[in-house]
């Protein structure tokens, strides 16, 4: 969507009166260091900016009770266990999983997304069989599903779209078929920002006898997520994308599906019982959690759920969507500039857009110069970009919760000097 006109709109500043956004804003180190005096960060959907409390509670960790978890009965290694049990019961609660023996820890999304294909396809998969996907996956819900459909014989198919990206119910039954047996779809687009209706995907998937599996990495610091409520069999995110340490994710499975499935990775506490001649495995989680767990971001994982618990998430959702409706207010008036996907009651806070006779990386870079972080590229959605939208690349603009209506304003004032410094004027 664009128009010719070059008059700025004047933005509302309609923020709710519980929402104190510069308050919100301090409580982000980041942005109160010199170095950082002019920065707009607008790439929280590649990774947020942390809170003081998160910083304080991994640093805390190493400097106070650090141990190896699972390993000893002495006292450091007992508050450990005991830390990361407690994260594990936050988790239960944020995701409304039945146990929190359903929660295992991963270093991210795409490993827990890779555990998940890997420990189902082997128990599972069957030569013929088919895995349904949407084709707004991030490459990390793409690539190993091609991996274990090469391997079992299987084969990928894909839900139809709605010509502004969103997920096209009228039509989707169409792409079921006896054979599905895994559907793997995300909670949010990170680039269109497009939110599939997975209550109604996972029923449908239910119908054709098959499971789901959701790539939440986007969707989880917005909440509304109730694996219970909505269906899920399978789900994945990361830590870093809560406002949360980079280096640990979350893989939620029911557990008779976990404990039915093969593990991926071999290794220290996952087993039951080694000898010269067999292995035997652990129940769920430990079956899936080989080797050392990220320990300290384990921990302060729980940190970041409570601060964004405690923000609210209806809070957290009027505050986003109050910037990303102001932002497509502001950039539709600015000529040449076409923003992808759905309306802004449609979708999450993400606005990514293409320049006429502009490349997305020299936009991001001249925005750069400006102070503004944007992210440009294929943002790991090729066959998004290229067989859908037809492009080779976008700039993407995303908002987190200390971000400010300034930033909007920031945003397209840069981008109408990225214009005249590109004479598209």
């Amino acid at each position: 969507m664009s128009s010719g006109s070059s008059a700025a709109p004047r933005l509302r500043d309609d923020a709710p009166p519980a929402w104190n956004e510069s308050a919100v804003r301090r409580e982000f180190p980041i942005f109160s260091d010199p170095d950082n005096a002019d920065l707009t960060y607008l790439d929280t959907a590649a990774t947020a900016q942390k809170p003081g409390c998160v910083i304080d509670r991994e640093a805390e960790v190493y400097r106070r009770s650090y141990a190896n978890a699972y390993r000893g009965v002495y006292r450091l290694g007992a508050l450990v266990d005991d830390a990361i049990e407690e994260t594990r019961q936050s988790v239960r609660g944020l995701i409304g999983a039945a146990s929190s023996e359903e929660i295992v820890f991963t270093s991210g999304t795409t490993a827990a997304i890779n555990i998940a294909a890997l420990g189902w396809s082997r128990r599972f998969l069957q030569p013929g069989d088919e895995i349904l996907l949407s084709p707004l996956e991030h490459h990390a819900n793409i690539v190993p599903w091609h991996l274990v459909a090469g391997e079992h014989g299987a084969r990928l198919t894909w839900m139809p779209l709605t010509p502004d990206g969103r997920i096209d119910l009228d039509r989707l039954d169409e792409a079921f078929t006896p054979r599905t047996r895994m559907v793997a779809v995300t909670g949010m687009s990170n680039v269109l920002g497009t939110i599939p209706p997975v209550r109604e995907i996972a029923a449908r998937a239910k119908r054709a006898g098959a499971l789901i599996l959701v790539d939440a990495a986007q969707s989880i610091p917005h909440g509304g997520i109730d694996v219970q409520r909505d269906g899920i069999d399978l789900l994945a995110f990361s830590g870093h994308k809560l406002y949360g340490p980079s280096g640990v994710g979350v893989l939620y499975g029911r557990r008779e599906l976990l404990n039915a499935m093969q593990p991926a990775l071999g290794g220290g506490h996952m087993i039951e019982r080694v000898s010269f001649d067999a292995c035997t495995w652990a129940a769920a989680p430990a079956r899936f959690e080989a080797g050392t767990l990220p320990i300290a971001q384990v921990i302060a994982l729980k940190t970041a759920i409570d601060y964004v618990r405690g923000l609210g998430f209806e809070a957290i959702h009027s505050h986003e969507q109050r910037l990303l409706a102001a932002a497509h207010e502001r950039l539709s008036a600015i000529p040449g500039l076409r923003i992808l996907g759905p309306a802004p009651d449609q979708k999450g806070p993400i606005i990514s857009f293409v320049t006429e006779g502009a490349a997305a990386q020299d936009v991001a870079l001249l925005l750069d110069r400006q102070g503004i972080a944007v992210r440009h590229g294929h943002h790991c959605a090729m066959p998004l970009h290229e067989q859908l939208l037809q492009i080779p690349a976008s700039v993407r603009a995303s908002f987190g919760v200390y971000n400010l209506l300034d930033d909007v304003e920031r945003l397209a004032s840069g981008l109408e000097r990225v214009r005249q410094r590109l004479r598209l004027t």
